[in-house]
């Protein structure tokens, strides 16, 4: 996209090293996303398989600007599948399987699907889709999908649906500037809410809800993932309720009887400060004594992002 990005970049620790201290507190494995776009790509993968990492999700950089440094996703899936007991996943991007994506590429119909597959040849396990906003698309991918995977006579790896709850407009504008599909209707029914994060639910539980019973018996195994893309208060506790409302959605479809334990692995920790519109966007944790820095950067800023969305990937099997 030309637009300026709403947020400021900010870098981060390495997340494989964030995972390491996520993956300690909470006694679970993560799933750890890597950009391929690292000319140190392969000794990263060595020192990630050290600290005991065994599952990569491989994505592109984001953007094409500057000269480009390491191997290219094809290059990386190799490079990747040639290891032992390491697996990956990819991204999968509903908004490229349009009819006005593949017009704009020069194509007849989308080939987002066709991407998919190639990528399961090449060893993808899984797939972790954008945030989602818009049903139509994500229920034209998975049809195509699971269509060509059974023409191939091969099996469909497992999509993981991303949410992303918003309750501003700054940090719609930031869901868009991702690339996210948003429909105008959409934006303004949130937005115009009186409360907007509570609308933002409501409406990504209609969208799953759509998304299940549009592409059930296709055979693709569906798993929920929920996130975070700013650092505001209403935002983070929303991807927590948000979850819970989905999982029920998730659960409830596969027909049969379920139950969910819930087990607290930390306390909370850290004051979250106001994210009122017009407030500082920088704000929105204060200072925090050293002691509870790790568990801030769990709970609180990072309590949304990737690597905490991936460790909720629902359902084992293919839905019926």
């Amino acid at each position: 996209t030309d637009e300026k990005r709403p947020f400021p970049f900010r870098r981060v620790m390495d997340s494989s090293t964030h995972a390491a201290l996520l993956a300690n507190f909470s006694g679970r494995e993560c799933l750890v996303y890597k950009c391929v776009a690292d000319p140190n790509f392969e000794s990263w993968l060595e020192n990630n398989k050290t600290i005991g990492h065994t599952a990569i999700n491989l994505v592109g950089r984001a953007s094409s600007e500057g000269k480009y440094e390491g191997p290219t996703i094809s290059e990386a899936m190799n490079i990747v599948e040639a290891k032992e007991d390491v697996h990956f996943g990819c991204v999968c991007i509903a908004e490229r399987h349009t009819l006005e994506a593949a017009q704009q590429r020069g194509k007849t119909y989308p080939t987002e699907h066709v991407n998919m597959v190639r990528k399961i040849k090449a060893g993808a396990k899984w797939f972790i889709s954008q945030a989602v906003y818009d049903a139509e698309p994500t229920i034209r991918l998975l049809k195509d999908y699971a269509a060509l995977c059974k023409q191939k006579k091969i099996a469909p790896s497992k999509v993981v649906l991303t949410f992303a709850p918003v309750s501003r407009k700054k940090t719609m504008t930031f869901i868009k500037w991702l690339g996210v599909r948003v429909p105008i209707e959409t934006e303004e029914l949130i937005l115009s809410a009186e409360k907007p994060i509570e609308k933002s639910i409501e409406y990504l539980c209609d969208v799953l809800r759509e998304i299940l019973s549009e592409c059930a018996g296709v055979g693709v195994p569906l798993g929920i993932s929920c996130e975070s893309v700013s650092i505001f208060k209403s935002e983070i506790d929303g991807v927590h309720e948000l979850f819970r409302r989905l999982q029920t959605i998730m659960l409830d479809s596969s027909g049969t009887p379920w139950k969910v334990q819930w087990v607290e692995v930390m306390p909370p920790a850290g004051k979250i400060g106001d994210d009122a519109d017009g407030g500082d966007d920088e704000g929105a944790l204060v200072a925090l004594d050293p002691s509870e820095k790790v568990r801030t950067l769990l709970l609180g800023i990072m309590v949304g992002t990737a690597t905490v969305s991936l460790g909720v990937i629902l359902g084992k099997g293919k839905r019926a």
